[in-house]
């Protein structure tokens, strides 16, 4: 059981640094090649447009086969597949394909989250997803320290051989998880989605994406573009993201400890929306290159206990065999923000200004907390 536990997070580790290696650079990538930010807030947005499109379905046909083997080693496959397209396609439009893999291969998120979290019993499930969230963010940080190595030296093609070399050996590592054979069931479709009524489920599903969606469209992609505006090199942008994903570590580990767990979500929820809203102004208003990298902290905060907690919240009252579909439905509902905050960041950009951009994004996530405090007092 340990051995097969140890062998799944390096999996998750494999797929996620496949997944991030080259983020770090993509923005500063693609500002290069003259492409605006419309387009490349279009072409970071298409990430969670194959999540939004794929996550439902993927749950239902994941809870109706009761496995989850198939869908992990097809997202490991999507995720070196993608890579393959930068390297070849090295524009707009091979990035823009690109994503749409790299979505369709975080959409089987759900059979990784869902497979790990039924190995604990149910007091168990937020520390079993922090725990994941753990290893998730170790695969990126992993990734980001290699993209901030070799990018200056080697360039994007090279990120993208990494990414390529990452899902391969996570595909490689899938062959050899344990899946007891289900039971076979009966359920319909019509049953399986009956759980997205629950009110508890879009609450936290909201919540997740306002925390994804600001995530995407500020650490993973324009908070880099503003550094490189302040004059920030290479190898300091890439120290951000280091930095970033170090705390999102860090805080993921926190986020499955006891201490943290006695302040609980009523706490940290609305707390890290409020550092997420003061993120967002501060950032595009700072142009001393220090000071933003110390900001990224917060992100990380959220990254670490925000979404882990949104993520367990959300399945706090979920029916076993309904699980995958409630949790795809939560995957795509936050792949929303994954999707459009993105493109209106990138848009505001182009036509207003960064920090107006930013301020609606702060925007956002001081109604997430107005929102989540309403739910609480109820």
């Amino acid at each position: 059981m340990k051995k097969q536990q140890t062998l799944f997070l390096a999996i998750v580790s494999c797929f996620w640094f496949a997944q991030y290696v080259y983020i770090p650079y993509q923005t500063p990538f693609l500002t290069s090649l003259g492409i605006s930010s419309s387009m490349i807030g279009i072409i970071v947005g298409a990430y969670g447009i194959s999540q939004m499109l794929l996550r439902l379905p993927v749950g239902v046909l994941a809870d109706q086969a009761g496995r989850h083997k198939r869908f992990i080693l097809t997202g490991c496959l999507c995720s070196g597949i993608a890579s393959i397209f930068r390297i070849f396609l090295p524009n707009a439009i091979g990035f823009l394909i690109a994503n749409l893999f790299s979505g369709m291969a975080s959409a089987m998120w759900i059979s990784f989250m869902v497979f790990f979290t039924n190995s604990y019993p149910k007091d168990k499930q937020a520390q079993a997803t922090g725990k994941i969230v753990l290893f998730n963010n170790l695969g990126m940080f992993l990734g980001f320290i290699i993209s901030t190595l070799c990018y200056s030296h080697l360039g994007m093609k090279y990120l993208c051989i990494f990414s390529i070399l990452g899902g391969g050996f996570a595909f490689l590592l899938g062959l050899f998880i344990k899946e007891e054979r289900p039971e076979k069931n009966n359920l319909s479709a019509k049953y399986l989605l009956s759980i997205c009524s629950n009110k508890r489920l879009w609450m936290f599903a909201f919540i997740a994406l306002i925390q994804q969606g600001i995530q995407m469209s500020t650490t993973m992609s324009f908070t880099t573009q503003i550094l490189k505006d302040c004059g920030a090199s290479n190898g300091m942008v890439g120290l951000s993201s280091m930095y970033y994903m170090l705390t999102a570590v860090c805080f993921a580990a926190f986020a499955s400890s006891k201490f943290c767990s006695k302040k609980g979500p009523k706490f940290w929820i609305p707390t890290v929306l409020l550092c997420i809203c003061c993120y967002c102004i501060f950032v595009p208003r700072i142009t001393w290159i220090p000071g933003i990298f110390l900001l990224q902290t917060l992100p990380g905060m959220a990254t670490g206990i925000l979404f882990s907690y949104a993520t367990s919240e959300a399945m706090a009252e979920v029916p076993a065999e309904q699980k995958s579909t409630a949790m795809g439905f939560f995957q795509a509902f936050y792949a929303i923000g994954m999707t459009l905050l993105p493109i209106l960041t990138g848009n505001i950009a182009s036509s207003i200004h960064m920090q107006t951009a930013y301020l609606f994004l702060a925007f956002i996530a001081l109604a997430g907390f107005i929102m989540v405090k309403i739910f609480y007092r109820k």
